[in-house]
């Protein structure tokens, strides 16, 4: 199959090259442990159910999309739902060595991992999943825009 592209064509993709560009490793480090220090407060504020520190990390008009639970739109929202089905009866735990770190141009960044979920009552992990989390930087604050969480199945680990 022959593609032909006019010069219309070349123009229009030739000044995409540029926005490729990555940033230098400093600049990745350094943007992975701040997502990294993001990350352990958020879930920090989660498995102590402190809600008030835990809702300032969301925007209010957040989207939260659960592979089993669905979408859910606004800060509020979540945070009920985390003191109606999380506070007192779950943990997480980021695992270890899983999470990555992406920069967006002008906007953030975008955090992607693997969690497991412990139950407080048995004591015991259950749960692992995948997760991605947007992040939006505005000024010194860092809000999260978007939340996937995903893939999940009981943690092999915690059945042997």
């Amino acid at each position: 199959m022959r593609y032909a592209f006019g010069i219309g064509a070349i123009l229009f993709f030739a000044p995409c090259t540029a926005a490729f560009s990555a940033p230098t490793s400093q600049e990745n480090s350094e943007l992975a442990q701040e997502v990294e220090r993001l990350d352990s407060q958020l879930f920090g504020a989660y498995n102590r159910c402190d809600l008030a520190a835990y809702g300032q990390w969301f925007s209010s008009d957040v989207e939260f999309y659960h592979d089993d639970g669905g979408v859910t739109v606004g800060r509020d929202i979540i945070l009920e739902n985390t003191r109606r089905y999380i506070c007192g009866k779950v943990e997480r735990v980021l695992v270890p060595g899983s999470l990555k770190v992406y920069p967006i141009k002008d906007y953030g960044a975008l955090e992607e991992g693997e969690h497991t979920f412990r139950s407080l009552a048995q004591g015991q992990g259950g749960g692992i999943a995948k997760f991605v989390i947007v992040w939006k930087h505005i000024g010194d604050a860092w809000q999260a825009t978007r939340v996937m969480s995903y893939g999940h199945m009981l943690d092999p680990k915690a059945t042997q």
